[in-house]
């Protein structure tokens, strides 16, 4: 029985209109490095973003440094936090009615994600979620050692909860990565999700359990 589902948020449970990786690709244009939205989504979808910049520049300039990749992401932060400010950031359709739904069925909601722990702080304030209310736990890049598709974070996050068993456990995320982690925490259940970074096409390869094209489309699933 599925106790505990673990979602990704921007792009599974947080409408941003991709502009994470928007900006992802102008700083690392900015450093003089051509490639498209598509090839950073491709890439990078899902990661911690300090190793989403070192994976993208280094598939077209093995020789970057360390010092060339933090100014990249340090670009990135700054342009981040800007772009933050001013936009429009929602929950994605369904999401709050399916927490709710999940909560009265006694399974926890955890979200974790290849954000830091500020700028995930600061999508939840934007949405106005906060632990122990519409989300049980919040698990970011910040809080373990090894991010994404290591399963570090769920491992976490059934610590917090008190699970023992990844039978228990579901994964949903819009990216192959999502996917990998489920498969890597060996969740009984990994769902991919068509409202974000990668298509049905790119979420296949990487053999989810499921593929849904809403978040409401979760609950028949648990049955």
């Amino acid at each position: 029985m599925i106790k505990m589902i673990v979602f990704d948020m921007a792009g599974t449970v947080i409408d941003e209109n991709n502009v994470v990786y928007k900006t992802l690709l102008d700083a690392i244009k900015a450093s003089g490095y051509e490639l498209t939205l598509g090839q950073v989504l491709e890439e990078g979808a899902g990661k911690e973003k300090f190793q989403a910049i070192k994976d993208i520049v280094r598939k077209r300039d093995e020789n970057a440094d360390h010092e060339i990749l933090m100014t990249i992401f340090k670009n990135f932060q700054s342009r981040l936090n800007d772009a933050y400010l001013t936009m429009d950031i929602k929950a994605q359709p369904g999401a709050e009615k399916l927490f709710k739904e999940l909560k009265q069925k006694g399974i926890y909601v955890v979200l974790n994600t290849g954000y830091d722990s500020t700028t995930a702080q600061s999508i939840l304030q934007k949405v106005g979620w906060k632990e122990g209310k519409q989300i049980d736990a919040l698990i970011t890049a910040s809080d373990v050692i090894n991010n994404r598709p290591q399963p570090d974070m769920i491992e976490l996050a059934k610590k917090k909860l008190g699970l023992n068993d990844s039978d228990q456990v579901a994964k949903i995320g819009d990216s192959i990565i999502d996917i990998e982690e489920g498969k890597n925490a060996k969740c009984s259940l990994t769902i991919g999700i068509t409202t974000g970074a990668h298509t049905k096409e790119q979420l296949l390869t990487a053999k989810p359990d499921a593929i849904i094209n809403s978040l409401l489309e979760v609950l028949p699933l648990l049955r």
